[in-house]
């Protein structure tokens, strides 16, 4: 059988290996602990691995891998061409591929304050694609959902505001185990507080994932080829994930050390991108690596309620990227203009990464400017606190704080046979800093914890 690998997968395809093991691959595992996705084609197992990105693929009546060769490599070659000229070829791709996706069905259209739905809702609009619309804030938190609808009205759309509830997690832990198999967290996936309620649309999905990637600079400005790996290590791991690898390194008695291992493996990964330009590069080692180990894993909870698609994981999409210069890329410049020149009532509307400032005057987002927003902003926020209501701005902070949380947390990460796997005194003492020190800087190593405890259940349990 072969199996062909789009340039961007939403599905992890699992193969066996001739010749490995049976047994765990406890240092993939200290990576995903670290950054939250397993890396390149890793699993949990050491026999079992999962087909690459942009590849074809030859698999026997047995499941095993026979052999895997690369249709595409990610390359920067950008042809000399105006800004205008881009804007045009992204405009023009987009739109065909919207109106491909969707066709004549009900588009169902997660909206959020920032610019990949929002581009989605100007194409969508324009296409005259019959749209849902939807979005939703955490309890407490910023509302998020009044920008959204604002989008809504002008493009004509129906609308929807959810609220993530607390505690939604613990009815739904196992059901969401059951979605992702455990190749992601259970906290960053927030639809699935709501997925009853997406359930209840009709239509197929319009999701916006990866476009920020693809449509900004990979990496900064001036970043030197030997400045990659730890460039790389800053965006990619999580606060309190070194630490938490590190102990479980220790704890396993593995050979080495975690931080040789993660560097190594970093840039062993780099050294097969044949690109010069750093800024291509980083983008091209998030598009193999990252995006299919954790974004598209997060997808499988859209998919769970209705068929997903995605105009900015279409092969046709990435190919073009390959051709446009950086400089034009840089700063979500064509995703603005392109919202800018298509509807201009939508670019208008504030911005949630530059509030209260929109796509028009976003350039305004500095001091002097911005200081009267940032004031009133700040004290909102302190009335609020001591009002005795907490400012939410993250789902963990639901599903984690409070008595009736920690008692259904607790359960897992002291669980008996978890802590067969995981030594308790690894687990005691980052869920003490959990608790006294940075619930911030430890809610990542927290819900690795978590999320180890329950993929052990479900396949030792």
């Amino acid at each position: 059988m072969k199996i062909k690998k789009p340039i961007i997968p939403i599905h992890q395809t699992f193969v066996k290996i001739k010749g490995e093991p049976e047994e765990l691959d406890y240092k993939a595992i200290c990576l995903f602990a670290a950054t939250g996705f397993f890396w390149e084609d890793s699993t949990y197992w050491k026999h079992q691995k999962v087909l690459r990105p942009g590849t074809i693929n030859e698999i026997d009546e047995n499941g095993y891998l026979v052999s895997s060769k690369s249709w595409f490599k990610w390359t920067y070659e950008p042809t000399d061409k105006s800004f205008d000229t881009s804007l045009q070829q992204y405009q023009d791709l987009l739109e065909q591929i919207i109106d491909e996706q969707i066709g004549d069905q009900q588009a169902i259209l997660p909206l959020s304050g920032g610019l990949d739905s929002r581009s989605q809702a100007v194409a969508l609009h324009k296409l005259g694609k019959k749209v849902t619309s939807y979005s939703y804030s955490f309890l407490g938190g910023y509302k998020e959902h009044q920008i959204s609808q604002q989008i809504a009205e002008v493009c004509g759309f129906d609308f929807q505001a959810f609220e993530i509830p607390p505690n939604y997690l613990w009815d739904k832990i196992d059901e969401l185990a059951e979605i992702n198999q455990c190749y992601s967290e259970f906290t960053h996936p927030r639809q699935m507080g709501v997925l009853e309620e997406l359930k209840q649309m009709q239509g197929v999905f319009s999701l916006g994932h990866w476009g920020d990637v693809l449509f900004d600079k990979g990496g900064d400005e001036g970043i030197q080829d030997k400045d990659l790996v730890s460039y790389i290590h800053k965006k990619v791991i999580k606060k309190g994930g070194m630490e938490l690898a590190q102990q479980l390194w220790k704890s396993w008695e593995l050979e080495g050390d975690f931080d040789t291992y993660l560097k190594d493996t970093t840039q062993s990964l780099l050294n097969r991108i044949d690109i010069q330009n750093t800024s291509a590069k980083v983008r091209a080692f998030k598009s193999m690596y990252w995006a299919p180990r954790w974004t598209s894993i997060n997808l499988s909870v859209f998919e769970a309620a209705h068929p997903i698609t995605l105009p900015y994981y279409d092969d046709r999409m990435c190919q073009l990227i390959c051709e446009i210069p950086e400089a034009h890329l840089a700063d979500r410049q064509l995703q603005i203009e392109y919202i800018k020149r298509n509807n201009p009532e939508v670019a208008k509307i504030t911005w949630q990464d530059q509030k209260p400032f929109n796509l028009m005057n976003f350039h305004n987002n500095k001091a002097p400017y911005n200081l009267p927003y940032r004031i009133t902003d700040k004290l909102k926020r302190l009335l609020q606190e001591k009002l005795g209501k907490k400012f939410i701005q993250r789902n963990w902070e639901l599903q984690f704080l409070g008595e009736a949380n920690a008692k259904q947390l607790e359960s897992y990460l002291f669980d008996q046979d978890f802590n067969s796997l995981v030594d308790p005194k690894v687990v005691k003492e980052l869920y003490h800093k959990f608790q006294t020190q940075d619930p911030v800087f430890y809610s990542h190593p927290v819900s690795m914890l978590l999320t180890l405890s329950v993929w052990n259940r479900r396949d030792f349990g």
